[in-house]
């Protein structure tokens, strides 16, 4: 129960931010359980970054074994996603670096 409060207070404190779009907190199986965004951007976010997570943890563990992903941050010319990999959850925001 604390812990959803501490998750709840987290949420809060970043959305806001200036610039902060949505958060969304997915579990390791890529579902989505907690969202600010429309359920298409939701479901399209968390299957994008559920992957490059993936892959970007593999690729730091092939080279280094002793190594783990603690984030990833993406940057395009629109938006920056910002992604923190956890061991039950990844946590994503899609923020405006121009804002």
């Amino acid at each position: 129960q604390r812990r959803v409060h501490e998750v709840e207070e987290t949420i809060k404190r970043i959305q806001q931010h200036k610039g902060v779009q949505g958060v969304i907190v997915v579990n390791n199986d890529g579902i989505p359980i907690r969202s600010n965004m429309e359920n298409t951007a939701t479901v399209q976010y968390t299957n994008a970054v559920h992957l490059l997570t993936q892959k970007a943890r593999s690729t730091v563990r092939d080279l280094d074994p002793q190594n783990d992903l603690t984030f990833i941050r993406v940057r395009s010319k629109k938006n920056e996603i910002l992604i923190a990999p956890d061991k039950d959850y990844n946590l994503i925001v899609v923020q405006n670096p121009a804002e």
